[in-house]
């Protein structure tokens, strides 16, 4: 089931047994467990428990997605942290072993030009540079996020 769908995130809820009936809709976004249940005794009926809790999905969903769109265009820099070494989010430093035993130091830059696909590009150490390599990843990721090379 996807977003487009009238149900989507959203379960009937019958237990008569235990006098509950209404409508749950549970969504998970970004690590984060949103859910509410919305019975019908509580707002007149089911067609109008269910109406509410489309709308109570739709505000979560929207927000999700600015949420979402701030992080990919506005936040290019960040500060240095224990996963972010490099200070600019979506640019990290990678080191291989190769098969013969030997390392190979790369600048790599990733981003996602569009839902469900991801991009990325290598700089190597060893050719550019460590300055260079870095300051080439940046230039890729910047202008992957702007959809220059998408």
């Amino acid at each position: 089931m996807n977003a487009d769908q009238p149900e989507y995130a959203i379960s009937r809820i019958d237990q008569p047994d235990r006098g509950t009936r209404g409508w749950l809709v549970r969504l998970q976004r970004n690590g984060v467990r949103h859910q509410e249940f919305f019975s019908d005794a509580a707002w007149d009926g089911a067609e109008r428990a269910l109406e509410r809790a489309r709308q109570f999905r739709d505000r979560l969903l929207a927000h999700a997605r600015r949420v979402s769109k701030r992080r990919t265009t506005v936040r290019t820099h960040s500060a240095i942290t224990e996963r972010n070494q490099s200070g600019v989010i979506g640019v990290s430093r990678v080191s291989q072993t190769g098969p013969n035993g030997a390392s190979y130091h790369f600048w790599q830059a990733t981003w996602s030009p569009r839902r469900g696909e991801r991009k990325s590009v290598r700089f190597s150490v060893l050719k550019l540079g460590d300055e260079e390599a870095f300051r080439l990843a940046c230039e890729a990721r910047e202008s992957g996020v702007a959809g220059e090379d998408s």
